[in-house]
């Protein structure tokens, strides 16, 4: 739960890297955001989304974000896998072990095609992941997460 795996690039090389979330209720009027790894006005961002368009009520909730290994995510296409993963730590569900999840959401909570679809493709099918999640199938992402 809170775990997602997005194909990030580097220079013209695609690499995975896991995000992690933890959501929690705030005992405090106001709640904490953290990132490790991403940026935390991103972050601030992406959180709103989730409110008004997926109708998460985060509002009285912490929320913390991990890049595992110490790596920073800075590429817009990163934003998908982290907004998957808040929403699957709030809601205590998971998300497909043989999953990749890459795209970058907007402001009117669209999400918007990368650059290097084919290559992030092909590089998460070379390290057997067989459930790619891009642009493509966000609509029925969005529908599923609303219907929970």
């Amino acid at each position: 739960i809170g775990s997602a795996i997005t194909v990030a690039i580097e220079g013209s090389r695609p690499f995975l890297a896991e995000v992690q979330a933890l959501v929690s209720s705030s005992p405090f009027g106001y709640p904490k955001r953290t990132s490790n790894g991403f940026d935390l006005n991103r972050l601030q961002i992406l959180i709103a989304v989730l409110e008004k368009y997926a109708k998460l009520n985060l509002q009285n909730h912490d929320v913390f974000i991990n890049v595992v290994g110490g790596i920073k995510l800075s590429e817009p296409a990163a934003d998908f896998a982290i907004l998957m993963a808040i929403a699957s730590s709030f809601l205590k569900k998971v998300l497909p072990k043989n999953s990749t999840i890459f795209g970058e959401v907007g402001l009117c909570g669209e999400l918007r095609k990368v650059s290097h679809s084919d290559k992030r493709k092909k590089e998460s099918e070379k390290l057997g992941f067989t459930e790619i999640i891009g642009p493509e199938k966000f609509r029925e992402i969005v529908d599923a997460l609303t219907r929970l």
